[in-house]
């Protein structure tokens, strides 16, 4: 009887976290990494799921998987939020060198696919505008924990980490900064125009 309920629970979980991923319009190769169900199965859930909904059918991404490394640092905007999101996975404890820390962490696949759920929701949530999409931060997971292009770097000026491309050994402030200092000059900028255009109205 144990045995029969812990496997209603096991799929239960599985379907629960398939629903969770298609919310999120995740594409059915990485559904099935995480739970595990087979494509006919996820694309029945996909049917059943966009049939309750009544604005109309959810989106299914389609063709290849984010594969450019470049897209994550290819401005401060992007740096700065994949460096956030970066950190969301640290904190969830999805990063190989976390989970060598504490055994604890080797966990099964649907319970990995949650906690990662639990990163890219929390990281949305700390954003006014995030542009990452479900995809692109499960690509950002898998580069982070294969020691890619990317690595992690610490800021010599607020001393705080970031993302960065490791054969960049260049440049060494964080994107953080980066925004500071571009808000700054804008508010410098404004406020010179402010003035020139008090002293060209006084003249008049």
């Amino acid at each position: 009887m144990n045995h029969s309920n812990d496997s209603y629970r096991h799929e239960r979980h599985r379907q629960d976290l398939a629903l969770r991923m298609i919310r999120h319009e995740a594409r059915t190769c990485t559904i099935r990494e995480c739970t595990g169900l087979t494509d006919d199965r996820i694309r029945r859930l996909y049917r059943s799921y966009a049939h309750e909904l009544s604005e109309g059918p959810v989106r299914r991404r389609r063709g290849k998987s984010p594969r450019q490394t470049t897209f994550f640092i290819r401005n401060t905007r992007a740096q700065f939020e994949s460096s956030l999101l970066a950190s969301a996975f640290a904190a969830f404890g999805l990063l190989q060198g976390e989970a060598k820390k504490s055994p604890r962490l080797q966990i099964s696949a649907v319970e990995y696919g949650r906690l990662f759920c639990d990163a890219y929701e929390t990281h949305q949530q700390l954003l006014d505008s995030p542009t990452l999409s479900f995809e692109h931060a499960w690509f950002l997971l898998q580069l982070l924990n294969r020691n890619g292009e990317l690595q992690p770097a610490r800021c010599r000026h607020c001393d705080s980490y970031y993302l960065r491309n490791r054969f960049n050994v260049w440049r060494h402030t964080c994107p953080t900064c980066r925004l500071k200092r571009m808000r700054a000059r804008c508010r410098k900028s404004r406020r010179l125009r402010q003035c020139s255009n008090s002293r060209a109205v006084s003249h008049g």
